[in-house]
């Protein structure tokens, strides 16, 4: 009885450390089978280099974008202001100044206004309208860019995988092993492809959205400073 009980201790002590030891070798094993991500871009085949192209020039037309448009909305807070004091005081070469050494598109506009002085409100309007939407043609340069990756780096993606499908059913015709393991070995590698160009896509659409976002501002900007410029004309000049 005695040695049946010492048995029986020995066995639970022991059975612990078995159960420890399948755990880690199966987590030895399952982090063996982990694809790193390097491993899955260069699995992905030749179309990943196309993906890849698309996703540097995206980033870059963003950064290069996002630095425009923040330097064009920037604009001294006491610009207008004095602007007003200008005009209102005869001081036309004044403010012709301050607008000319001042830079931003709201500045230009407003210089273009102060040269048409003299003229009719309407002529002086369209000629601020003409400046201004030059300057938002020059804040969109290049967004396209952004719009036409956020289009085909899907279809690359798609692409990709519809070839790595054509060449897996092929190999199945040449060999005849239709086992679940060949057929997904070779369909879930070549999915990379589509994943990363949703990914791009996507990453390619939210940055287009942002920085028509941020040139809405500016434009709205533009607008506010160009109503105030005639309403500065409309005030009587001071003596």
């Amino acid at each position: 009885m005695l040695l049946g009980l010492v048995t029986l201790m020995q066995d639970s002590l022991l059975l612990p450390k078995a159960d420890t030891v399948a755990t880690a070798a199966q987590g030895a094993a399952t982090a063996a089978q982990e694809m790193k991500l390097w491993d899955m871009i260069v699995k992905g085949g030749p179309l990943m280099i196309p993906l890849g192209v698309l996703s540097v020039i995206a980033i870059y037309v963003f950064v290069e974008r996002y630095l425009t448009i923040a330097r064009a909305g920037k604009m001294e807070s006491n610009f207008m202001p004095m602007i007003r004091d200008h005009i209102t005081s005869d001081n036309i070469s004044a403010a012709r100044s301050l607008s000319k050494n001042t830079q931003g598109p709201i500045a230009r506009m407003i210089d273009k206004g102060i040269q048409r002085i003299g003229k009719p409100v309407d002529s002086i309007e369209k000629s601020m309208e003409n400046v201004g939407k030059l300057e938002v043609y020059k804040m969109e340069k290049n967004l396209v860019i952004l719009s036409i990756i956020a289009g085909i780096a899907p279809m690359f993606g798609f692409l990709g995988t519809i070839a790595g499908m054509i060449q897996t059913f092929f190999n199945i015709s040449q060999t005849s092993d239709i086992t679940l393991s060949t057929i997904a070995g070779g369909i879930y590698v070549k999915m990379v492809t589509s994943a990363a160009g949703l990914i791009i896509g996507l990453v390619a659409y939210v940055g287009y959205s942002y920085l028509q976002a941020q040139i809405d501002k500016v434009v709205n900007k533009m607008e506010a400073a160009s109503s105030e410029f005639i309403d500065v004309l409309m005030e009587p000049v001071k003596r």
